[in-house]
């Protein structure tokens, strides 16, 4: 399947809503998004992966270095990630102690437009 990505402002954040497959063959695609959002200014972020079917482990590395580039930065990253296949993926991996990880988009900019990013 393949990779799509839209961008729109809400909140205070740049939402970036992401479908599809993110993989070994996508994830260069949405990591390059992600450092263009950044280089154009944006320091909160929600990436919204409702739409998103299946995520590898070189997707989460992607993640993983956006929320490092936008913490380096006093920025924020927050996901959208309401489906239990993908809450799963960020179980196993432990990466759901280091993501704020919210169920819709309104939860997600809500906290991550703000200075105090909490969980939801």
């Amino acid at each position: 399947m393949e990779l799509s990505m839209s961008t729109r402002v809400a909140g205070g954040c740049t939402v970036l809503t992401v479908g599809g497959e993110v993989d070994v063959y996508t994830a260069p695609r949405l990591r390059e998004r992600l450092i263009d959002l950044f280089e154009q200014g944006s320091r909160r972020v929600v990436v919204d992966l409702s739409g998103v079917e299946f995520l590898d482990s070189t997707g989460l590395g992607v993640l993983v270095g956006a929320l490092k580039r936008l913490r380096a930065a006093s920025g924020a990253l927050g996901l959208v990630c309401p489906h239990e296949r993908l809450l799963k993926v960020f179980r196993i991996t432990a990466l759901d102690r280091v993501f704020s990880l919210y169920n819709t988009v309104e939860a997600a900019t809500a906290a991550t437009g703000t200075d105090n990013d909490t969980s939801a």
